[in-house]
């Protein structure tokens, strides 16, 4: 169903891949939008238990593409160094494939938000998160996407550094 990387031997581990998604601060998101026209737009988001976790507007592009057809990809870019003597960059990246859903159930919607309190907030603390999520509870509309295919992939460059 999904393409078999041709530079197998750039392949990032499942393990390794999961990282660059537990890692990354913000990664881009691609949905089937209007006219036949993909739409990409880059999202902050939370990774936990195979599943990546993504705030939105309760209308607009985005959230119309995901119900039209809610099959999409995201994107992370974990590193990437240009080296200009090469004419290359040393580069790290995941891409996962999934199906996207609104969270309509209070408690997933909840747990949702407060894993990217967690990322994003960590110094505020369940009591802080909790004062923050309350005040923008009421408009909050939050994604899930369940994954289905994640690959990662380097540059021959960093491989070669690990295997030394």
């Amino acid at each position: 169903m999904f393409r078999e990387m041709r530079r197998k031997n750039q392949a990032l581990s499942r393990e390794e891949t999961e990282a660059v998604l537990r890692r990354g601060t913000s990664g881009v998101l691609a949905v089937a939008g209007d006219n036949g026209y993909p739409y990409a737009v880059p999202l902050s988001y939370a990774y936990a238990e195979g599943k990546l976790y993504f705030h939105c507007a309760r209308a607009g592009h985005k959230l119309d593409a995901v119900r039209r057809e809610p099959k999409a990809s995201f994107c992370v870019i974990d590193q990437d160094q240009v080296v200009p003597e090469e004419y290359t960059t040393y580069f790290r990246s995941a891409i996962a494939f999934g199906t996207v859903r609104e969270l309509t159930d209070e408690e997933e919607k909840r747990r949702a938000i407060e894993l990217l309190a967690l990322k994003y907030a960590p110094e505020d603390g369940p009591e802080g998160w909790q004062q923050a999520i309350d005040r923008e509870w009421k408009p909050l509309c939050m994604l899930e996407m369940a994954l289905d295919h994640v690959t990662g992939k380097e540059a021959k460059e960093l491989r070669k550094k690990k295997e030394s």
